[in-house]
């Protein structure tokens, strides 16, 4: 949203009228729902969950056109009440933010550059590299002839962006190759 200084100013203007008039008794909440009805004004509304903890905060997303246009919690749902933690409150932008990569960036040794790749050449790199470290770094059997079956060389780390069925997927496959080294950033 492009803003010049005297629609700043206007901005800065009318929010001062509006706190005033709130403060001498006038009752604002009609003119709240209608400049919030104006972003959803003929968006279709879902009903989903929060993906990023097992909470499973329910979330009502409005959707025009094909596109997401607005989350919030829904009130009704009595496990949040309409509440959201950080990262629930972030679910609109998460998926709409303009800083989001959506396309691979490779950055070659020594170099500075980070290069546009697709997703066929960077899923390649990634198998090629995860199957050459465990050909090399496996490990059958310890010290005492004991069967362990484990590759300590590759670290997993977990994202508070992945939904929970996600890292439960990225969870058995990185116990499927033999990865220990398992941890998870949930935290807010």
């Amino acid at each position: 949203m492009d803003c010049t200084r005297r629609g700043f100013l206007k901005m800065i203007g009318a929010g001062a009228l509006c706190l005033t008039l709130g403060q001498f008794g006038f009752d604002l909440k009609e003119a709240r729902a209608y400049a919030r009805s104006l972003k959803i004004e003929g968006a279709k509304e879902v009903t989903t969950v929060c993906p990023f903890c097992a909470v499973c905060c329910q979330v009502i997303a409005h959707v025009k056109d094909g596109k997401l246009v607005s989350t919030e919690g829904d009130p009704d749902f009595p496990v949040n009440e309409g509440s959201l933690c950080a990262k629930g409150a972030a679910l609109f932008t998460m998926y709409t933010g303009e800083h989001r990569l959506t396309k691979p960036l490779y950055r070659a040794p020594y170099s500075d550059k980070w290069v546009e790749k697709d997703w066929e050449w960077t899923l390649g790199q990634i198998a090629r590299r995860v199957k050459d470290a465990r050909d090399k770094d496996f490990i059958q059997k310890n010290e005492k002839g004991q069967t362990v079956n484990r590759l300590e060389t590759i670290f997993s780390m977990g994202t508070s962006h992945a939904s929970n069925e996600e890292c439960a997927v990225i969870h058995q496959a990185m116990r499927g190759l033999g990865v220990v080294h398992i941890d998870h950033q949930a935290r807010v």
